[in-house]
């Protein structure tokens, strides 16, 4: 068990945990690994909504990747509580979590969020961390750098990945690549006055090779909800850096003959501290939103795109074989490269 001084540190995981011990039995919580600093260990946990099926899609949802940006861990956790409320008399939402495989990484680095630091606890930047290498150039020191893990943005050793790295590594191989369909969401906070989805490539400006695909579920998802204020569009229209986790682990799928799509939510923080300048002051107020009112706001926000998402991966072989991959691919060209 924790000690009573390092579960303070950490809100996200007491109320993680709480919930794990409330878990139905087709839901399943499995400890991954555990993390060390400061002489307190941090686990690292994934949820399972059901028993794990290689015939079906999965849609993985992870966050807390940097501990700064701890409102994704709390986005994700809210959204677990809101599922597993609703398991209890929703027979609707059963069946559709029958179709798929769900799956929850809330805390990717616990030990980052434990310290308030971007990095994990050897200082790395995990989202700069894989063996990637801009293909272009590089945004200075942000799109990751080797000078010293005391400036932010270090990769460390990416032929040796850090350990919260691997651990996601592996999740990935074990499950999401021996689905014939898998979506992930990575919720991540920082970046602008607007919330965006962002897909790969971050080490360089051309276009992936799955490009149709995603430019359709745009178009979903702006039909299906067209008052939303998503920005979905390519990482690397704002920058270009080194090591990115879902580059890497994108490149890698292409030969697993599935089809793996990732996406990160960046909320626009740059809009809490327009609102609340005196947040600066805290060393997460860039990256949270602080104001209690304001951090309600934000996990109510995200729902429908989770469950788009859902919709997304249930039904990925319906809005797929409707496509036209020609006709979208040149418009995602026109629209964004």
């Amino acid at each position: 068990m924790q000690s009573k001084r390092s579960r303070l540190l950490l809100p996200e995981l007491i109320r993680l945990e709480a919930l794990i011990e409330t878990l139905p039995k087709a839901v399943k919580a499995s400890e991954l690994a555990r993390f060390s600093s400061g002489g307190h260990s941090y686990p690292s946990y994934l949820i399972e909504l059901a028993a794990f099926d290689p015939a079906k899609p999965t849609l993985l949802l992870t966050g807390g990747v940097h501990g700064l940006e701890r409102i994704g861990s709390a986005v994700l956790i809210a959204f677990l509580e809101s599922l597993l409320q609703r398991l209890e008399w929703d027979h609707g939402l059963q069946h559709q979590l029958n179709q798929l495989n769900l799956l929850l990484l809330p805390m990717v680095n616990p030990v980052g969020m434990a310290n308030h630091s971007r990095s994990n606890g050897n200082g790395v930047d995990l989202m700069r961390n894989a063996p990637v290498h801009c293909e272009d150039k590089a945004a200075f020191l942000v799109g990751g750098q080797r000078y010293s893990p005391r400036l932010p943005w270090y990769r460390g050793n990416p032929q040796q990945p850090e350990a919260e790295s691997q651990v996601l590594f592996d999740l990935v191989r074990q499950k999401l690549f021996h689905s014939p369909f898998s979506l992930v969401l990575d919720c991540h906070s920082g970046f602008g006055q607007v919330d965006r989805i962002w897909f790969p490539y971050a080490k360089s400006r051309k276009p992936l090779p799955h490009l149709a695909e995603l430019y359709r579920l745009r178009q979903l998802l702006f039909d299906c909800y067209p008052h939303q204020a998503y920005q979905f569009e390519p990482q690397s229209l704002h920058y270009l850096c080194h090591g990115d986790l879902w580059d890497y682990l994108y490149d890698e799928s292409l030969h697993s003959g599935n089809l793996f799509l990732p996406l990160t939510l960046e909320m626009g923080s740059w809009n809490w501290v327009r609102k609340n300048p005196f947040q600066l002051l805290s060393s997460l107020g860039l990256f949270h939103p602080v104001k209690p009112h304001r951090v309600k706001r934000v996990l109510r926000t995200h729902l429908t795109l989770f469950h788009f998402l859902i919709a997304a991966t249930t039904s990925h072989q319906h809005w797929r074989r409707a496509m036209f991959p020609r006709m979208l691919r040149q418009e995602a060209m026109e629209l964004w490269y």
